[in-house]
């Protein structure tokens, strides 16, 4: 845990400790407050996450051009624009600027992963992205927890959503002292920073932005559960249930990435197989009618899955990616990620019209193919010993 380390994984922790409030208000900002039906929170998710896939990959390439430190301090500066939506009744306007800071918090992920794997050694690379995490979501845990406070003391949204402009200013302040980072650009150094073969690199890397896309297809912004359990209980109770997901998220990161386990076994199983089941069971239990326990416990399962992905996506990336090309394997990471998101809330928030838990259940199906894709494609995946 050195000084880079700390340094961005706080800034992680105050960012989310400022946009998760935004990200768990805004369905119900849009829907509840301003009278959006729940398609045009599909649309306005897509619009989101969609073209934020082009701004993860031009952060990457730009990183690799220029200087991680210097994209991810412009990435991380702008992402308070996600908080200004408070001034605004207009649609319209919201969604421009809920979209505006979702595309900055983009631009900059692929150069703060790459200053932590410039930071870190390959023996602890899963143990550094699973740190990142865990204060990442357990930022974004602590903010919802503290939105359920405001919300039950009366305070109102639009109130909320502007105080969470500080956090976001910490946040950016912490990158500023960490280091430039110089990377190797020779082929022995590539060689050491890659210890696989270059077929078996490249097949799993194809692997994960493949795998990564589909899970994208799958995995919905989680305002739909949020959505979902507000209308069937109470806004507070929908609030909770996101911090439910991150806290779980948050332990489960930092679990996984302590852990010495095979890589893409556990990304397949623990990450994908897993948010499959828990969405899954989250379309069940609306069907069915169940009590709100069932749901937040469908909400942990897909928060666990969460946790193991975030942690080990990254970290297998750093494996496969030739060094001078970091910030373009973790641009098209987030790319491929946001790619998928895009078709996702779309046919989300088209089914979701027809019923919620035919949303799920599509959401479920095409998680489960993505831990089947990336089980075929990383065979022979084995940087630190036995997968």
């Amino acid at each position: 845990m050195n000084r880079d380390v700390l340094l961005v994984s706080f800034s992680a922790f105050f960012a989310d400790l400022g946009y998760q409030t935004a990200i768990a208000v805004f369905p119900v900002f849009l829907v509840l407050v301003l009278g959006a039906p729940s398609y045009e929170y599909g649309i306005a998710s897509a619009v989101a996450y969609g073209i934020g896939s082009f701004f993860g990959y031009l952060g990457g390439i730009l990183s690799d051009r220029f200087s991680d430190k210097k994209i991810a301090i412009l990435g991380n500066a702008l992402i308070p624009l996600i908080s200004l939506m408070a001034l605004t009744t207009n649609i319209v306007y919201a969604v421009l600027l809920f979209s505006g800071g979702w595309w900055a918090r983009n631009f900059r992920t692929p150069s703060r992963r790459t200053i932590l794997v410039e930071a870190s050694t390959t023996e602890d690379r899963g143990k550094v992205f699973g740190f990142l995490h865990a204060l990442d979501v357990g930022g974004g845990m602590i903010s919802v927890i503290a939105l359920v406070i405001l919300v039950l003391f009366g305070y109102p949204l639009w109130f909320i959503l502007l105080l969470t402009i500080l956090p976001l200013v910490i946040s950016t302040a912490l990158l500023f002292p960490t280091s430039e980072g110089k990377r190797q650009a020779d082929s022995v150094q590539e060689a050491k920073h890659m210890p696989l073969h270059p077929r078996t690199a490249g097949r799993t890397y194809r692997g994960i932005l493949v795998a990564t896309a589909l899970y994208g297809f799958s995995s919905y912004s989680l305002g739909f559960p949020i959505l979902t359990i507000s209308q069937t209980s109470t806004k507070v109770a929908g609030f909770g249930s996101y911090a439910v997901f991150l806290g779980v998220s948050a332990a489960a990161g930092y679990f996984i990435g302590s852990r010495r386990w095979g890589h893409i076994k556990t990304l397949s199983v623990a990450g994908y197989l897993l948010s499959g089941a828990g969405t899954f069971f989250l379309g069940l239990s609306y069907l069915l009618g169940l009590a709100l326990f069932w749901s937040y416990l469908a909400v942990a399962v897909l928060g666990f899955g969460l946790g193991a992905i975030e942690t080990l996506e990254p970290t297998i990336i750093s494996f496969v990616k030739a060094e001078t090309r970091l910030g373009e394997g973790m641009g098209a990471l987030a790319a491929s990620r946001s790619f998928g998101i895009f078709f996702a809330n779309l046919i989300m928030g088209l089914l979701y019209v027809i019923s919620p838990s035919a949303s799920y259940f599509y959401a479920a199906a095409v998680s489960v193919l993505a831990g089947l894709v990336v089980l075929i494609y990383g065979r022979g995946f084995k940087p630190e010993g036995p997968n």
